[in-house]
């Protein structure tokens, strides 16, 4: 489902997911049929945010590193600087 962008199976899983007797893929199941439409454009839409959660990821992690060390102004130096 994932790798071939087949989000027209979500129900079906998400109705074998709650015949099994796994609590914790009853939660996930859940939290999926909060928001199923988005899901499932998330699995079969060919658009990626990808790329974005990516910078988000460095620049996460650039703040742990410097957590302590340096105001925001290093950050926002460093952040700069590095692309």
């Amino acid at each position: 489902m994932l790798t071939q962008r087949q989000g027209e199976h979500l129900p079906a899983w998400l109705g074998a997911v709650r015949q099994d007797d796994l609590p914790s893929l009853h939660t996930l199941a859940a939290g999926i049929d909060r928001d199923l439409n988005a899901v499932t454009a998330g699995l079969t839409l060919p658009w990626s945010s990808g790329e974005v959660e990516g910078h988000v990821n460095w620049i996460k992690m650039l703040k742990r590193q410097m957590f302590g060390r340096a105001g925001f102004a290093l950050l926002r130096k460093r952040v700069l600087l590095a692309h």
